[in-house]
């Protein structure tokens, strides 16, 4: 099953196992946010998220490490663009994803506050 936040801002999201045994959600990138921030899922299930930039010009990244807990993710969303990562997490915890991209002499997306969360039980 598909999540896409319906919340507020931050609202935890639980992604449901599909009957496939994937975990999927869609993540709306911003200018310097992710919607949804916040997901949840199970650890040792694997996870397919749709990462769909709505910028005009400015590309984005998603960026997930956390290797003891087999998280190595750095995926390039180019505006406007829409691509789809897969990770299993491996063991539970909080685990922050980010976008570093910066301009020359600007702050990065992730200082302006481009980040979220993704909590593995």
């Amino acid at each position: 099953m598909v999540k896409v936040a319906s919340g507020a801002e931050g609202e935890a999201v639980e992604l449901t196992l599909g009957a496939d045994g994937i975990q999927r959600a869609t993540i709306i990138l911003d200018s310097y946010s992710y919607t949804p921030s916040h997901l949840i899922v199970q650890a040792g299930k694997p996870v397919e998220l749709t990462l769909t930039s709505v910028t005009d010009i400015v590309p984005h990244n998603f960026l997930l490490k956390e290797p003891t807990a087999g998280l190595d993710v750095e995926q390039d969303v180019k505006a406007g663009k829409t691509v789809t990562v897969r990770f299993t997490p491996t063991q539970p915890g909080a685990f922050t994803f980010y976008c570093d991209k910066q301009l020359l002499f600007f702050k990065s997306h992730r200082e302006k506050g481009m980040e979220g969360r993704l909590e593995a039980r």
